[in-house]
């Protein structure tokens, strides 16, 4: 995706990405489910690995996005149902979810999908996918409001969503694995998707995603 609304940011230091967030360390009385008060990016389950489909599966997909790409929603929308009903559930394909947050909003969405207990992160990400128009574009939006309304019915309340926004190393570490990537995919847009340790940048049908994956679909 070369992102017409919203800005990538490459070249802005990471820590500075989001000043108007990076209020405080840690969880607060408010902590979010799934929070580890004072977690470092090492050891933080809140980036541990998001996924769907078995350990064993004949491929595991890496895909990096952002959730105000629209390109990344039309994805997860349209063509990610398939790939989920067809490969990921018949244990052929193990997909695995990295941010890779394009502006400032994306950024404070993956916080709070981060901060999620992990069985609920892929409906509450594709929750935003579904309603991207109305949170992240819509002109005059409460951006955030609309986040932690989606939030709120996978049972994370405002306060909590607040709470989420202000966690420094939660942040740092949603930024460290965007950094990683453009360390060792050499990952510049979204999304993109790893197939067989080969980054492939852009949107790809359900049958170039079975050809590059190498899988069967029958």
């Amino acid at each position: 995706m070369i992102p017409t609304r919203r800005s990538l940011l490459l070249a802005a230091p990471a820590i500075g990405l989001l000043p108007s967030l990076a209020l405080a360390q840690g969880s607060a009385p408010g902590t979010a489910p799934g929070t580890t008060p004072g977690a470092t990016p090492a050891n933080d389950p809140r980036l541990g690995e998001r996924a769907a489909g078995r350990a064993g599966a004949q491929a595991t997909v890496v895909e990096y996005f952002s959730l105000t790409c629209s390109h990344c929603a039309n994805f997860h929308n349209n063509t990610w149902p398939q790939v989920k009903s067809r490969l990921v559930d018949t244990g052929k394909v193990r997909m695995v979810w990295r941010d890779f947050p394009l502006d400032q909003l994306a950024l404070a969405a993956a916080m709070v999908a981060r901060a999620l207990p992990a069985e609920r992160y892929e409906g509450f990400v594709g929750a935003l996918f579904s309603s991207q128009d109305r949170w992240a574009f819509a002109r005059g939006a409460d951006n955030i409001g609309e986040i932690a309304k989606v939030a709120a019915l996978a049972g994370m309340s405002r306060a909590q969503v607040d709470e989420v926004l202000k966690d420094t190393p939660l942040q740092r570490g949603v930024l460290e694995m965007r950094m990683k990537a453009q360390q060792e995919f050499n990952v510049s847009s979204t999304p993109t998707f790893i197939f067989n340790n080969k980054a492939q940048p852009g949107e790809v049908t359900f049958d170039r995603f079975v050809q590059l994956a190498g899988v069967s679909a029958g």
